[in-house]
């Protein structure tokens, strides 16, 4: 039997990456630089280094952007407070915020007008987490585990809901779920999951490929929340997987006799990566490819008005398709 490459699908690129990076690439089109990003685009090193290699400034904080400038809001989503710092130093904004993020920051909106507690499952310090606990500061508590849920002290008839940062684990935040309802059986949750489709999709789609593939390589940058639960979610399915974010992070030691290896890859992660991998496998005799495909994604956000307007007066000739 020869050695092979299982190939999830689907993997890599979600629509909001693919929007959020759209909006850079249109941007340094139509404005040119200076152009600064707030935070990193999107949660990738070779995406960020690509973008910095045009031109492109990534900034910590807004004071680091001169007054009057343009400045595009990451795929993570931004508090409040930041968008008012914007306005006060006459800043010219753009926002790449994934719209399933912003459906999170809706219902935390939601939720506070009622004056409930938000009970907000999700990883402190993350970029999204921290813009939606800045939608109702006051409102909402953060929670990253079970144990984190036991130790909540809140009113027993307190009306409490929760919502969830949108790249977690499926499995670990069911049973956050679980744990919360057993504790406050009153407490609400959105209509829809908050986990994104693309999350949900990849950790089903390195689920189903740790079932076969001894080994598996999740193609993402240390700092990729969505990444790290792929990793997770291969080993609690058996399988041991590493983290990698480019082919000279691969130990050919753990391809000592293996003979399939499972490939997938974060949804901010480009597929160029995924090819040098394969190619760079098949020095180790990986020939054979075979992609495992779970669900058709067929998924597409619009860009921000500030971008749709802008085009919108271009001649037709030289707007993109």
């Amino acid at each position: 039997m020869s050695k092979q490459i299982l190939l999830a699908s689907p993997r890599g690129f979600c629509a909001g990456v693919v929007r959020a990076i759209d909006i850079v690439n249109l941007a340094l089109e139509v404005y040119g630089t200076p152009l600064y990003v707030l935070n990193e685009i999107v949660h990738n090193a070779h995406v960020v280094k690509d973008f910095r290699n045009k031109g492109v400034e990534f900034v910590r904080t807004l004071d680091d952007v001169p007054a009057g400038c343009r400045v595009i809001f990451s795929a993570h989503g931004i508090s409040p407070e930041i968008r008012k710092r914007a306005v006060a130093r006459e800043l010219k904004t753009i926002d790449a915020t994934c719209p399933l993020v912003t459906k999170v920051h809706l219902e935390a909106l939601r939720y506070k007008r009622q004056n409930y507690t938000i009970i907000l499952i999700g990883h402190e310090h993350h970029e999204e987490v921290v813009g939606t606990m800045g939608e109702a500061p006051d409102h909402i508590k953060l929670v990253g585990s079970s144990e984190e849920v036991d130790q909540l002290d809140l009113p027993a008839n307190a009306r409490i809901a929760y919502l969830t940062q949108t790249t977690l684990s499926l499995d670990d935040t069911r049973e956050i779920i679980e744990r919360l309802r057993l504790r406050y059986p009153q407490i609400e949750g959105p209509n829809v999951n908050d986990i994104c489709y693309a999350t949900q999709n990849r950790q089903n789609a390195v689920q189903h490929l740790s079932r076969t593939a001894q080994v598996i390589l999740v193609i993402g940058s240390a700092n990729s929340s969505n990444s790290n639960r792929l990793v997770e979610v291969a080993e609690k399915a058996g399988a041991q997987a590493y983290l990698i974010n480019d082919t000279h992070r691969i130990n050919p030691a753990w391809l000592e006799n293996v003979e399939s290896v499972g490939i997938t890859a974060g949804a901010s992660t480009p597929e160029f990566l995924v090819n040098e991998v394969i190619q760079y496998l098949g020095q180790f005799g990986y020939k054979e490819v075979q992609e495992v495909q779970t669900v058709d994604e067929d998924v597409h956000f619009a860009l921000p008005p500030e971008l749709e307007k802008t085009l919108a007066g271009r001649p037709t000739e030289q707007m993109r398709d």
